[in-house]
């Protein structure tokens, strides 16, 4: 490893440790490097996987869905050469989050893996914890008030969890966090029940309200509360799921409810992989 990834990794570590700081480019940008803010909810099947590249050429990969598919998904969108992500979340240990996961740091360097205390049985969580142990990346314990800045332009906020979750349930536990470049934003909540979103309304009110909101869960009717959808005022909602899946995602009551804030749905299960590009001023989805 050279000298400056080395420094570019520390950068990232320190960063989270204290909180609120800048961490500058010190090396040379990604081939994903963009004018805009790109967001890709990768087509991974029944599970989330979510690719964020931003205008200086740094990377982040929200989980990693069920499977390796997440490999094919990530090749799409970069060079076959460029084997780096600078940071990894993984939002919870459930198998649809982190199976693909396991592929993904057996692949690419990854700088720093940002997860949640809370621990699961499943055989894809304890493969993904073995592989976080092999990839030698630090690995750091997601609390609220952390800020990542990514280069000089995009700000990532740990709004969730807060305290202790070890003796958790792994989707109460998940980590939230809102990106946010310019005036736009986006809000990933992973799998939260309703109760936690609830919770989230109650400590940070309108600062919730974001352009872009995954909905919880897939579209479960556990998250997606009425209370938080008016909240967060999203333009767009996004259903990450997959195609005649056994648990129904999304639920209809779900979709009506985010219809109701006057939010645009749209789905991996009929679009595919969804990407959306800002300029900081507005966010559109690729292609309009």
């Amino acid at each position: 490893m050279s000298i400056v990834s080395s420094w570019r990794i520390v950068s990232l570590f320190l960063l989270v440790i204290a909180g609120v700081a800048a961490w500058w480019p010190v090396v040379s940008v990604s081939d994903t490097t963009s004018e805009h803010l790109v967001v890709s909810f990768f087509d991974v099947g029944q599970g989330d996987a979510i690719h964020i590249a931003t205008p200086d050429g740094y990377e982040m990969l929200i989980d990693g869905g069920p499977s390796a598919k997440v490999l094919q998904e990530l090749s799409n969108r970069r060079s076959f050469f460029d084997r780096e992500i600078d940071v990894v979340v993984a939002t919870h240990p459930d198998t649809d989050h982190v199976s693909g996961l396991v592929d993904v740091l057996q692949r690419y360097q990854v700088n720093l893996l940002l997860e949640t205390a809370a621990e699961h049985d499943a055989p894809a969580a304890i493969a993904y914890s073995s592989a976080a142990l092999i990839e030698g990346a630090h690995i750091v314990s997601a609390q609220a008030g952390q800020v990542l800045k990514l280069g000089a332009s995009t700000t990532v906020e740990i709004l969730s969890p807060r305290g202790d979750t070890s003796k958790w349930r792994s989707n109460p536990a998940s980590i939230v966090l809102k990106v946010n470049y310019g005036e736009t934003s986006f809000l990933f909540t992973g799998d939260v029940p309703s109760n936690i979103e609830d919770y989230l309304v109650g400590v940070y009110g309108a600062d919730l309200q974001s352009t872009v909101l995954k909905l919880g869960h897939h579209g479960s009717d556990t998250s997606s509360s009425e209370l938080f959808l008016q909240t967060v005022k999203p333009e767009y909602a996004v259903v990450s799921a997959g195609k005649d899946n056994r648990y129904e995602h999304p639920r209809p009551e779900v979709l009506e409810r985010a219809r109701s804030v006057d939010a645009q749905i749209v789905s991996t299960i009929t679009m595919g992989t969804i990407t959306f590009l800002s300029d900081g001023e507005r966010v559109w989805l690729e292609g309009d």
